[in-house]
């Protein structure tokens, strides 16, 4: 582990944006069960139903630490008001334009939510002097390349999707504000997240809601695809060890060979996925095991913007945080069929 490491804060104030997301959520209900402030930001857009996102967020209001504010990364004035008005000591940016076929076809939306929103975290983090600037990148950056396992020391130039490319960019941007005014900033390579609470626009919650009520669902790349599927609770396990250990300029950082997972500004990228790709076609046979009910396959080719295979090398997490991710599929599609049936069924369809 990093010789200097700290636990967790609790004396410091966290925003959380995109809080009431899925893993914005999860992150704020686990700083708020450890003692910590918490200020919440999210736009509620609907991009999905928006009530999951009040069921989320009504959770996390019952918390007296917990400060909710309604705005939109967009909006650099209310940014600006709520910077001013509340003392933030560490920022962690969940909000953004999430899912790699949408892109596709509103890829204007990306530009504004991943782009120019995330500029205006930088800025405020910038101005307010923030220690540490905590931020979703994801796996979707590593987008052409096939050597396996990914790691955050090989190139990433070659995305597949307009969301891919948002999360790549998020990464320069934060890398130069990082050298140019020492900001320390962290991105985080999300690994296919999955567990209670999660996006209905994701293969878990569609496949389960399609078995369920007798339809088909559709798998593509005939079912060959491979994830690293990581449980939102290690998720949420790696970005907590991070959030009070700010990275520090790496002294040995060499021009000449710029590895990019490092660099001579306070600048680190990280991957937290399962180090262990399962391939889709048993990931829906233990989905169906789950639910004591068999799926209806349509089968079909890989689709504009996806890639056949993820899969995360997580040495550096391990040996800086001492943290590997280990929830297995099966027990992670076990608790989330078990919410699933118990939320859907009394809160009616989503």
């Amino acid at each position: 582990m990093l010789a200097n490491y700290k636990e967790l804060d609790k004396g410091k104030t966290y925003l959380v944006t995109g809080a009431a997301g899925f893993i914005g959520f999860h992150l704020s209900k686990r700083l708020l069960d450890e003692g910590c402030r918490v200020v919440g930001l999210d736009n509620l857009n609907n991009y999905y139903n928006i009530n999951l996102k009040k069921d989320r967020l009504n959770i996390i209001s019952q918390y007296k630490d917990f400060k909710f504010i309604h705005a939109d990364l967009q909006d650099k004035t209310a940014l600006e008001e709520i910077f001013n008005t509340v003392k933030i000591d560490i920022v962690v940016n969940l909000a953004a334009q999430a899912g790699v076929r949408y892109s596709i076809t509103n890829p204007d939306v990306y530009i504004q939510s991943n782009i120019v929103g995330f500029l205006n975290i930088l800025e405020m983090c910038r101005h307010h002097d923030i220690e540490h600037l905590v931020y979703a990148s994801s796996s979707s950056v590593y987008g052409m390349n096939i050597k396996m396992p990914f790691s955050v020391h090989d190139n990433v130039d070659h995305p597949v999707s307009l969301y891919a490319a948002t999360k790549k960019s998020n990464e320069l941007m934060a890398h130069t504000y990082s050298h140019l005014y020492g900001l320390p900033t962290t991105g985080l390579r999300f690994f296919t997240v999955y567990g209670p609470w999660g996006r209905p626009d994701m293969a878990l919650f569609i496949f389960t809601d399609a078995i369920l009520k007798g339809k088909p669902i559709k798998v593509f790349n005939y079912g060959k695809m491979k994830r690293d599927f990581t449980y939102i609770d290690d998720i949420v396990e790696g970005v907590t060890r991070i959030l009070n250990n700010p990275p520090q300029s790496n002294p040995n950082w060499d021009r000449a060979k710029a590895d990019p997972g490092t660099s001579s500004a306070p600048y680190r990228v990280y991957n937290i996925g399962n180090n262990n790709p399962v391939e889709l076609l048993e990931f829906i046979e233990i989905l169906e095991e789950k639910l004591g009910k068999k799926a209806e396959k349509e089968l079909l080719p890989l689709q504009d913007g996806d890639v056949p295979e993820t899969y995360a090398d997580v040495d550096d997490l391990v040996r800086d945080f001492g943290f590997k991710p280990e929830t297995s599929i099966d027990e992670g599609i076990g608790k989330f069929v078990e919410w699933y049936k118990n939320y859907n069924y009394s809160n009616g369809d989503l």
